[in-house]
C-alpha cells in the first residue's frame, strides 16, 4: 500500500483471499460422501488464519489506508461465527471500512470451506477518483450479476482474483465494453515454496512450482488495455483513469440505459441481509 500510494496511486486492488490465503490444490479431505480427520485439522489451521472484519489486522489495514491515502480493494478470508467467506474489503482512507463483499457463488470446490454471500453486500462506493464496485473471480461469469454493477452505477469495475488463465483477460476486456467501466483486475504471483512446508497440495499443479501466476490487467470502457497482463513476478501495474472515457463511451451504449429493453427484460435484485436465524 505505501509503494502504490508513493508512485501516485490513489486507488489500490489486492487479489481475492489476499489476506488469510487461498488454499491453491488443497481438497481438505472431502471427497464425496466423505471426510477424513487430516483434512479437518487443515481446515483448522485455514479458520485460525483468517480474519474478522472488525478484527485488529483489517484494523491495521485502515490505519495504513488513512496514512497513505489510499482507497483499498483488498481480499480477505472472513470469520464469521462459524463460517468462513470470501469477502473483499472497500477501504476508503477517510471513513475507514465502507463495504465488505462476500463471494456470492464460491466456485466448485469452495464451497467446502466457504459459505454463501447474500445481496446486502453488493455494494458500490463513490471515491475521490469515481464509483467504485467489486465482484469477485468467477462472480464475473455471472451476467445478473454484472448488470447489477452497472445499474448501481460502477464506474471503477474492481475484480480481484485467481483465476490466472490467458483467458482471464479477455473476460476483462468484455466486461470493460459491455459495462463501459474502468476495469482493474488483481491476481496475485505465488510460488509453493511460499506456501508453508507441510501444505498440503494434493494435485499436481499446472504451473509446476508456481501455485498462482498472476495476470493482473487494468482495461478502459474503450477496451483498451492500460496496463498489464503480467505472467509469473511480482509487480504492481499503475494506469492512469479519465473519468470522461466512460461517459463518451456512451454515446452508442448503455446497457443499463438506451441500450437496455426493459419492455422485455426485467431484473429483480433481492439486497436484504438473510440470517439463517431471527429474534423478533
Amino acid at each position: 500500500m505505501a509503494e502504490a500510494a508513493n508512485n501516485g496511486a490513489e486507488l489500490a486492488v489486492f487479489p481475492e483471499a489476499f489476506i488469510g490465503g487461498y488454499p491453491k490444490g488443497s481438497t481438505f479431505g472431502a471427497p464425496v460422501g466423505m471426510r477424513t480427520a487430516r483434512g479437518r485439522h487443515e481446515f483448522q489451521r485455514y479458520f485460525d488464519g483468517a480474519v474478522s472484519v472488525d478484527g485488529p489486522e483489517v484494523t491495521r489495514l485502515g490505519e495504513a489506508a488513512r496514512e497513505h491515502g489510499l482507497f483499498t480493494v483488498i481480499g480477505i478470508i472472513e470469520e464469521s461465527g462459524n463460517t468462513l467467506y470470501c469477502t473483499a474489503l472497500m477501504i476508503d482512507p477517510e471513513h475507514g471500512i465502507v463495504g465488505a463483499h462476500r463471494k456470492l457463488m464460491p466456485t466448485g470446490t469452495e464451497r467446502v470451506i466457504w459459505g454463501f454471500g447474500d445481496g446486502s453486500t453488493l455494494d458500490t462506493m463513490d471515491t475521490p477518483v469515481g464509483r467504485v464496485g467489486t465482484v469477485i473471480c468467477w462472480e464475473n461469469y455471472m451476467p445478473l450479476l454484472r448488470q447489477t454493477m452497472y445499474a448501481k452505477g460502477v464506474e471503477l469495475y474492481c475484480a480481484p482474483t485467481v483465476d490466472d488463465r490467458p483467458t482471464w483477460s479477455s473476460s476483462m476486456t468484455h466486461i470493460a465494453m459491455e459495462g463501459r467501466v474502468h476495469v482493474l483486475s488483481a491476481c496475485q504471483f505465488i510460488t509453493k515454496s511460499d506456501f508453508p512446508d507441510d501444505h498440503p497440495f494434493d494435485e499436481d499443479l499446472p504451473y509446476g512450482e508456481t501455485a498462482i501466476r498472476g495476470g493482473s490487467i487494468i482495461v478502459a470502457p474503450t477496451g483498451e488495455v492500460l496496463a498489464g497482463p503480467i505472467y509469473d513476478e511480482e509487480a504492481i501495474l499503475y494506469a492512469e483513469i479519465d473519468p470522461d472515457t466512460k461517459t463518451r463511451s456512451h454515446l452508442d451504449f448503455d446497457p443499463v440505459g438506451h441500450y437496455s429493453r426493459p419492455d422485455v427484460f426485467e431484473l429483480r435484485v433481492d439486497t436484504a441481509t438473510r440470517d439463517s436465524v431471527r429474534f423478533d
